[in-house]
């Protein structure tokens, strides 16, 4: 990716752990290093996770050579303000993580220029750099894990918005008669598609887990064709099936990139997302729009870290 020799620092933060890299203008990671992200305490407390790797990737011989640093986080975000306000880590509400983050680099000798990014858009910006939406101009890419997240890459440019929130396809409504969701909204696409949406809607409507409870036990009962478990995935695939198709028509990305635990599941999600695509992808247009997996997995956030600040730093 064009920019300034020398390393990104990458900082990615989540509900369970804080990690940190350098990544080199070719994507190498190098001082990978990561923390538990702490549960309870206060906002502090947590930070101090933060501090920790940023001070542990200080160490390295290349710290000084670093450009630039890219920080992802779960959100909401709000990248005008530089503060995050993350469902997982509670303890953060409006957080000024990126003025915290600098003022560390500043401390360990580092004054450089630091882009804020939530982790469905630095998902996005790894995806588009080395991942599975190489060499596509438009790009709608995607998390479906707990939550359902998601970004954009427009004209080959990330395209977060101006509070880093843009292509947030989680909270688009599919279903117009359909349940409240945590947002507010009604029958958005997490309400359905998510994973803890697949199984609450299994359970209720009948399946009996073998062990798992999770969208995990239901991918694998619908693989071993379990009816109740087989719609479940159906019905979500619809849901993103329909989402990915207003994306596409809105903007004319033509490769729809989906990563996530509920990813994982293979054919047993991309089948029903593809079939139902059928029925929503119509126009000319968006005839040809790829629906594919991810491609980087653990590595999304810390590459999507870089990925995002090389993008969005750009002279």
């Amino acid at each position: 990716m064009p920019g300034d020799p020398g390393p990104t620092v990458a900082i990615d933060i989540g509900g369970t752990k804080v990690a940190g890299a350098l990544v080199d203008p070719d994507g190498t990671m190098t001082a990978t290093t990561r923390r538990p992200t702490p549960r309870g305490g206060d906002a502090d407390t947590v930070f101090a996770a933060v501090a920790e790797v940023v001070a542990e990737l200080a160490k390295s011989p290349l710290w000084s050579s670093a450009v630039r640093c890219g920080i992802g986080s779960a959100g909401p975000v709000d990248t005008a303000r530089g503060t995050v306000s993350p469902v997982n880590i509670g303890a953060w509400r409006g957080f000024p993580v990126q003025a915290r983050v600098e003022a560390e680099l500043a401390e360990h000798g580092a004054r450089i220029p630091t882009v804020l990014a939530g982790d469905g858009v630095a998902m996005t910006a790894a995806e588009h750099w080395l991942g599975a939406a190489r060499g596509h101009a438009n790009a709608l890419c995607m998390v479906v894990s707990t939550g359902v997240g998601g970004g954009l890459v427009l004209n080959n440019q990330l395209h977060p918005g101006p509070t880093g929130n843009a292509g947030h396809i989680g909270h688009i409504s599919v279903a117009f008669d359909g349940e409240p969701c945590v947002c507010g909204g009604i029958g958005c696409v997490e309400s359905i598609a998510s994973g803890t949406a697949i199984a609450r809607w299994a359970l209720a409507q009948g399946w009996v887990p073998a062990g798992d409870p999770t969208a995990a036990g239901v991918a694998t009962a619908a693989a071993a064709g379990d009816p109740v478990a087989v719609a479940a995935f159906d019905r979500a695939g619809r849901a993103l099936a329909a989402a990915i198709a207003a994306t596409a028509t809105l903007v004319e990305t033509d490769i729809a990139v989906i990563g996530g635990g509920v990813a994982a599941s293979g054919e047993t999600l991309f089948g029903p997302v593809r079939t139902h695509l059928a029925s929503y992808a119509t126009l000319s247009f968006v005839k040809e729009l790829q629906v594919v997996p991810a491609t980087l997995g653990t590595h999304a956030g810390l590459i999507g870290a870089a990925a995002a600040a090389t993008m969005l730093l750009r002279p």
